[in-house]
């Protein structure tokens, strides 16, 4: 894993090699081991190196036979050892073992269609000399990152934006519009970011950049939007079940390959423990395994994990997180996400991935991803419950199996708190012919933090109903052909996975302490084949995951494959306020602040602030918890990114 930065200038031969330089900087805990560079001409190349692969002799740019054609490379190529052999067949010649330079000769021989024959997570630049272009390409699920500005005839790109802003000429500004969105989805979407003018290749996409201008093309399309005419393939489960595992395996054991070892993330769910265990049963491997647990019980999971470890036999390390911690750490956790957070589980991600580093690991497995591509999340439950229950929309009975889903919420109402509770599910409920339905519900409720912007704020944001019919108009063709679980795992595989989950909370928390994370579950291969799955393998009835459950048996304990999902969460409110005290807190959100960088109402915020400290720290509505995490981490972000670009000392 690494950094990559440069500057493509067509029109003015400006000296590159000190912002370069200064690029670097501002992303060498992506690469600590080395750094290197290539000016030539219009392009500057800039990178900082991980060495996981070809410790000795693999450090970048690096470059063909004829030295034409320069890379800088982030990520991995996972079937890189076949690759290799392949072009050496074709009579090229290698002077690394790494598989970064499989990529130039890839290029040498297929052009842009070298995408559809890797198999990896990466983002990378490379440089055409001869014919004066850049290719910029991203892997297909938007692991790694790769951000970019462009203004005339002039292009800065960087694995991460903080290294953008170290060229001063760049503007910094948060979008109104795009902080809304965040406010809304949690997220972006596409090529945008937070900050105006400030964009990123979208996942599955390569851009060209040349005196022509910059062009964005998409080489591979997120299968579950995919139309679909034909009828689901009928093969009986235990068919399904060997070919998921036989792709798992392979999806795994090609992510084990490295100079260095590689460990893996024990969450104690079905996910993290099915990956470990396909690593102890089809490998020699003595597997290192790493858990995060806490203070606060109705977020730990330490007793399943636990459960693992004994079945599995794993060297394991761990680390309980407490509401302090999580407090303390957060502004680190905002200088590395670069974008605002409505969560804070990314914050014990981060000291996770540091007692990863502490004991001499760069690489860990994780089961991320396996909700999305297998139809673990309740929003998808909740989907098909309010679909059925349209068809009945009087039905007392139907209504019931909300209480199922969310037994955790109904169980602290009666009487008419629970009316009110069912209420809320049934709001938009015959809107069945939206392509949008799954998501609506939840997009409405998030937005409603949006009630905290302060007026000239609102004055510059469109509304949810805009911002549906404008997301409405990004899916792909043929989208309303797709089964309503599939359109329900695209949108949040598009919007929530790529942008949030691998972004805030996976690659950035990870690569904070120079530590980098590998998915087989989403591998390319496997998210195509549960694509390709009759709904009800995915999801039957109410069984999430389905298909991975039966998988999995045999391979860990039956407890931990049926025990009720628990979604990773972290505390909120009392991680600030309460019993903890961190200064940055009440510093960014009194009312001075609050007034001087407008994003926010000052009353409203004081009156949340007021209610939080009343109850000793405790807000006990799921979207107040949302809205100060939102505001404080916003308010971070103006702090490091738009009033100055310190180092990483935080706040």
């Amino acid at each position: 894993m690494c950094g990559v930065a440069g500057i493509i200038n067509y029109k003015s031969c400006e000296k590159k090699e000190r912002l370069l330089s200064s690029m670097c900087s501002y992303i060498h805990h992506r690469g600590p081991d080395a750094t290197g560079t290539y000016s030539k001409g219009p392009a500057g190349l800039a990178h900082t190196r991980l060495r996981i692969i070809d410790l000795h002799g693999g450090d970048q740019p690096i470059h063909n036979e004829d030295r034409s054609i320069w890379i800088i490379f982030n990520g991995e190529i996972f079937n890189y050892p076949e690759l290799r052999k392949r072009l050496i067949s074709r009579g090229h010649r290698f002077y690394t073992e790494t598989d970064t330079e499989v990529l130039v000769h890839m290029f040498e021989d297929y052009g842009t269609g070298l995408f559809e024959h890797l198999n990896g997570q990466f983002a990378f630049a490379l440089w055409d000399q001869n014919r004066e272009e850049l290719l910029l390409g991203r892997d297909r699920m938007g692991i790694r990152p790769l951000f970019y500005f462009i203004k005339n005839s002039r292009l800065v790109f960087a694995s991460e934006i903080k290294a953008l802003f170290a060229d001063k000429k760049i503007p910094r500004q948060i979008d109104p519009q795009n902080l809304s969105e965040i406010f809304t989805c949690w997220s972006t979407y596409d090529g945008a970011t937070v900050f105006k003018n400030i964009f990123q290749v979208p996942p599955g996409h390569y851009a060209q950049f040349s005196k022509k201008g910059l062009k964005i093309r998409q080489y591979w399309e997120l299968p579950f939007g995919k139309a679909s005419n034909r009828e689901y393939p009928k093969r009986p489960l235990s068919e399904w079940s060997e070919e998921l595992n036989q792709l798992l395996v392979d999806a795994t054991l090609i992510r084990l390959r490295a100079d260095v070892p590689v460990g893996a993330y024990l969450s104690g769910g079905l996910d993290s423990t099915y990956t470990s265990a396909l690593i102890k049963k089809n490998s020699s491997n003595k597997l290192c395994t790493f858990s995060v647990g806490f203070t606060d019980k109705r977020f730990d999971e330490s007793f399943f994990q636990n459960m693992a470890v004994d079945y599995l036999g794993t060297d394991h390390k761990a680390i309980t997180c407490s509401y302090q911690d999580i407090g303390a750490i957060f502004p680190k956790v905002i200088w590395h996400t670069e974008t605002p957070l409505i969560r804070t589980a990314p914050a014990p991600l981060m000291l996770l991935s540091r007692l990863v580093r502490e004991n001499d690991f760069k690489v860990v497995l994780t089961g991320e991803g396996a909700d999305e591509i297998f139809a673990g999340y309740n929003i998808f439950k909740e989907d098909k419950v309010r679909r059925f229950w349209a068809k009945d929309p009087g039905s007392r009975l139907r209504p019931l199996l909300l209480q199922k889903l969310y037994p955790y919420i109904f169980s602290q109402k009666k009487g008419k708190a629970v009316k009110v509770l069912e209420l809320f599910f049934q709001k938009g409920m015959q809107d069945l012919s939206s392509p949008v339905y799954s998501h609506m519900l939840r997009w409405g409720n998030s937005s409603h933090m949006k009630g905290f912007f302060s007026p000239d704020l609102q004055k510059q944001i469109s509304d949810l109903d805009n911002f549906i019919t404008r997301y409405i108009q990004t899916l792909p063709e043929g989208f309303m052909c797709r089964d309503s679980l599939s359109r329900a795992q695209y949108i949040e595989s598009r919007i929530f996975l790529s942008n949030y989950l691998l972004s805030s909370q996976g690659d950035r928390m990870a690569m904070a302490n120079s530590v980098e994370g590998r998915y087989p579950f989403l591998d390319h291969r496997v998210v195509e084949f549960a694509a390709e799955l009759p709904p009800d393998i995915r999801m039957n009835g109410m069984t999430e995951k389905y298909i991975l459950k039966k998988a999995a048996r045999g391979l860990m304990p039956p407890r931990l494959i049926n025990r009720v999902k628990q979604p990773y969460r972290a505390p909120i409110s009392q991680a600030f306020l309460g019993d903890t005290h961190h200064d940055y807190v009440h510093e960014l959100l009194s009312e001075k602040a609050i007034k001087e960088n407008g994003y926010f109402d000052h009353i409203k915020t004081n009156n949340l602030l007021k209610k939080c400290k009343q109850q000793k720290g405790t807000l006990l509505s799921e979207r107040e918890n949302m809205a100060l995490v939102g505001i404080l981490s916003t308010q971070l972000l103006d702090f490091h990114f738009i009033k100055k670009i310190p180092r990483e000392e935080g706040v």
